[in-house]
């Protein structure tokens, strides 16, 4: 696994200082990957509708025949199968979610019925919990969506603050958007307000939205305020104009869609996707959203806790080693850049002699001085990095990712690299695609800088669970053969 001291340092790649030729380009990534924001309520959705009609069944057939058997749980099966996946209701009105529900249902009864009798299986069943269930099972729906509706504002909470957003361009389709935005529910989004050359005067019947300022100030306005969403709403006559605001916007972490056209431009997870009824195309999205999210997490959580549990002994071992071989504190911590570009702190077993977390940080080198003895065999196995499953228990990291670099080399090295700055649309990783193809330890030029942010955006593009495994088992067999770090 990686070190982050020793990712890069600011005096490597000083202008004018020495290059070595490019490395060569990282290998390709197998495999999609997809998702967006509040698509947690609209997993929820899917799986309201056949939960209910499966419980309705569980809970006559309990009443009635006291157990459940073969022929009620295949039954159940087939009739989840046929509701799923449910319809989005949230933004119905009560009147449309009664009668598509019913409607449904009453398809789904006519084919299950018709299916029973055409392969004599109606007798097989208790016809008590039958026609009980055709009027228990809609209502059940029925009770479900109201449930959903009434949690959905704590779910969106639960998903955590809103995404702040601004709209470029207030046209027509543009200060549609800015209002379906600003009037819809459990959008989990926040419009601040939108950006537009020209003149509030000249803009038409959007004045009640407010302008935060021109095109040209608003990669600014993005990092100074934190804003996730940016809604490019140009027209296509503007194409050099907004192929210079997509490199300005390269230089933060906001996730950059288009309302509704776009040109060929390098996409990071570019999908179709719809806002309050609006197309919209995403040009630059974080993989981890809706069920992405929580298949990442809960594969953090269940492997960074497998890993703490089986090697507390060796860390235990190892911070008494530290303690009683060299002066200073056992774990070492340093800011770093996290999600969003956030600052967090970082837990690492200390190895050398200082603890550098200030303006300047120099990057470790080969034979350097300041690298204990036993600091040099923890960073050569990587196990200076343990400490870091419990970032990620803390929900600051996660296993695989973008390695972390210390603060002033992520400002040193954000002007210098177009796109540097997207890399944080993930957490940051103990291990990754970068450092599993070679790109580990000393960075002395820009050039193998860039190769490693190559290999972390085609990361973005290409993520999967499996790819993650495949990370991991690499990881797994380099870190005791890599001798790139030191």
């Amino acid at each position: 696994m990686p070190d982050a001291d020793r990712v890069l340092g600011a005096a490597a790649v000083a202008p004018g200082g020495s290059a070595t030729a490019a490395p060569p380009p990282p290998p390709a990534l197998p495999g999609p990957a997809v998702f967006s924001h509040s698509r947690l309520l609209r997993s929820f959705e899917t799986f309201v509708e056949p939960i209910a009609t499966v419980l309705s069944l569980w809970l006559l057939v309990w009443l009635v025949e006291g157990e459940l058997n073969p022929r009620w749980v295949g039954l159940s099966i087939v009739a989840f199968a046929l509701v799923y996946p449910g319809r989005p209701q949230l933004r119905a009105s009560a009147a449309r979610v009664i009668a598509d529900t019913v409607l449904a249902w009453a398809w789904t009864c006519g084919l299950l019925l018709a299916t029973g009798y055409a392969i004599d299986a109606l007798d097989d069943f208790s016809r008590e919990v039958v026609m009980n269930w055709l009027w228990l099972a809609p209502a059940s729906q029925l009770a479900a969506h109201w449930a959903l509706r009434q949690a959905a504002p704590q779910l969106i909470r639960l998903a955590g603050p809103p995404l702040r957003a601004v709209v470029v361009g207030m046209n027509e389709q543009g200060g549609s958007l800015a209002d379906k935005l600003t009037l819809a529910h459990y959008t989990g989004v926040e419009l601040l307000g939108f950006f537009d050359d020209r003149t509030p005067d000249r803009i038409h019947g959007r004045t009640r939205h407010r302008m935060l300022g021109r095109i040209q100030e608003i990669a600014e306005y993005v990092k100074k305020h934190n804003v996730q969403l940016v809604y490019l709403s140009l027209p296509m006559a503007s194409q050099p104009r907004i192929k210079q605001l997509l490199d300005a916007l390269k230089d933060t972490t906001a996730s950059v869609y288009f309302v509704p056209d776009m040109f060929v431009t390098d996409l990071i997870q570019g999908r179709t996707d719809s806002i309050c009824g609006m197309p919209i195309i995403s040009v630059c999205e974080t993989p981890f959203r809706g069920p992405n999210a929580v298949v990442k997490r809960a594969s953090d959580i269940v492997l960074s806790v497998a890993i703490l549990l089986l090697l507390s002994p060796l860390m235990l071992g190892i911070a008494a080693a530290i303690k009683m071989t060299s002066p200073g504190p056992v774990i070492f911590r340093q800011r770093r850049y996290g999600l969003w570009g956030q600052e967090i702190i970082v837990y690492k077993f200390r190895s050398m002699t200082v603890t550098e977390d200030g303006a300047v940080v120099t990057q470790a080198r080969k034979d350097d001085e300041r690298v204990t003895r036993l600091g040099r065999f923890l960073r050569k196995t990587s196990m200076d990095e343990l400490p870091q499953f419990l970032n990620v228990l803390q929900g600051r990291m996660s296993i695989v990712g973008p390695r972390p670099h210390a603060v002033a080399h992520n400002e040193f090295y954000r002007p210098l690299i177009k796109s540097y700055m997207i890399r944080h649309k993930v957490k940051p990783g103990i291990t990754g695609w970068a450092q599993v193809n070679g790109y580990r330890g000393e960075t002395d030029s820009l050039q193998k800088m860039e190769a490693r942010i190559r290999c972390d955006l085609d990361y973005l593009r290409n993520w999967s669970l499996r790819l993650d495994l495949y990370i991991v088992w690499r990881t797994i067999r380099l870190v005791f053969k890599d001798g790139a770090a030191y």
